[in-house]
């Protein structure tokens, strides 16, 4: 993508209120922008690496993807009892018939009330269903940009079993995949054991990334990044790794020596909750036996939208952000430096894949263009300069580390064709 044809609305200083680096730097690259308390627009570069993230959990998730309305009728949620429990934070309409109706918080409801009507038997068991759906939910204070908006993107799964066995193993699997997914994504997720909230049940872990300016804090055993590797499931559910809202310093199981303490930033959730909605909303299949027996559920969030934030928590300088490549917007920034290359750094752009480079092909300052481009954190920079026409050289900048080679543009166009 040529940037003289792209929208990239850059800001040189950082914007009042924004508090924390990922909403400095999500507004200051240009990925989003605030159009109410809470609720964003997501520009060209943004939603390119929202796609990628819902992309990886796609290709990982191993369920049926569907689509669920965002507005739902209130009468689902006073059938499972939760209308009048959930709070203030669920946003309430009536439409021009009065009917009451609102904006999807979850969407529990919804899904049992699909499958109670097409599902009747164990032999159309297990079903794992999800989507990737926006979400509303009326923060009191909303903050830290993205990470905490009223507005955001998640994907939601929700499993379906004839029996608790069933469920668990179902459970355990969507454990095992959430850090494939976030591994992916070269984030290294911790998950604690939780509290299940107004979704419910007895059976919840919530998946956690370091983070300085994360709002939890996480006590571990220090040899679950050892566990991490090994993706040995009952071993990472059973080894003691909680938040600050579940730890007890009097009754903590290991010694003070072995316990690690961080700051993290949720970015997953997963609940078993056995029929607390199967059961009110009339979801029965007939078991192997003969009996009418109410499916067991758990449901299972990412945050895609919070993700954004999150990764750029974990991944950035003073200078701007450092995408993992798995996400990033483009792998590639193609920097030209002055107009007598321009021929060669055409050559380039057209020799590679345009969808994974950034062409700056402006005429704007080098320092500009130096300084954008390592604010919107792509990982690999090429830099055409005069070496380029005089002697067929091309810089390549790693944005993580900072290196910088000189190489021939051939090898530079070979190596990043094949990227």
């Amino acid at each position: 993508m040529r940037l003289s044809q792209y929208y990239l609305p850059t800001l040189k200083e950082t914007p009042a209120g924004a508090e924390i680096i990922s909403h400095q730097y999500l507004l200051r690259a240009g990925l989003i922008k605030q159009t109410a308390s809470g609720i964003y627009s997501w520009l060209p570069l943004g939603l390119l690496v929202l796609k990628n993230i819902e992309n990886i959990i796609r290709d990982e998730i191993g369920a049926i993807e569907v689509l669920m309305p965002c507005v739902q009728p209130a009468s689902l949620w006073r059938e499972s009892g939760r209308y009048d429990d959930y709070g203030k934070e669920m946003l309430r309409i009536k439409d021009r018939h009065e009917s009451d109706m609102l904006f999807g918080p979850t969407h529990e409801e919804v899904v049992t009330d699909l499958i109670r009507n097409t599902v009747k038997s164990y032999k159309d068991l297990p079903l794992c269903l999800y989507q990737i759906q926006w979400k509303f939910r009326d923060e009191v204070r909303p903050r830290y940009g993205v990470m905490r908006g009223r507005e955001f993107l998640m994907k939601d799964a929700y499993s379906f079993d004839v029996d608790y066995e069933g469920a668990l193993n179902s459970y355990n699997l969507m454990y095992k995949t959430y850090i494939k997914i976030f591994k992916r994504m070269g984030l290294t997720p911790i998950g604690v054991r939780a509290d299940t909230g107004p979704i419910g049940g007895n059976l919840s872990h919530e998946f956690h990334i370091l983070a300085n300016t994360g709002e939890s804090t996480l006590y571990y055993d220090n040899k679950l990044f050892e566990l991490l590797e090994s993706e040995d499931i009952e071993s990472l559910k059973s080894i003691y790794a909680v938040a600050d809202d579940m730890h007890d310093p009097e009754s903590c199981p290991i010694p003070q020596e072995q316990l690690n303490v961080s700051k993290g930033i949720e970015i997953g959730h997963i609940f078993y909750f056995g029929d607390k909605y199967s059961r009110p909303m009339k979801a029965s299949v007939t078991s192997q036996d003969g009996k009418n027996v109410n499916m067991h559920m758990g449901s299972y969030g990412i945050g895609v939208s919070r993700l954004v934030g999150a990764i750029i928590e974990a991944f950035h300088d003073d200078k701007g952000i450092i995408w993992p490549e798995a996400v990033a917007p483009f792998k590639v920034g193609l920097i030209n430096l002055q107009t007598k290359v321009t021929e060669a750094a055409d050559k380039i752009y057209k020799a590679l894949k345009s969808d994974e480079v950034l062409y700056d092909d402006t005429d704007e300052s080098v320092g500009v263009k130096f300084a954008r481009m390592d604010l919107i954190g792509l990982p690999w920079q090429i830099i055409i300069g005069k070496k380029a026409v005089t002697s067929n050289i091309v810089e390549v900048k790693n944005r993580a580390t900072g290196e910088v080679e000189e190489i021939q543009v051939e090898e530079a166009i070979n190596r990043f064709s094949a990227k």
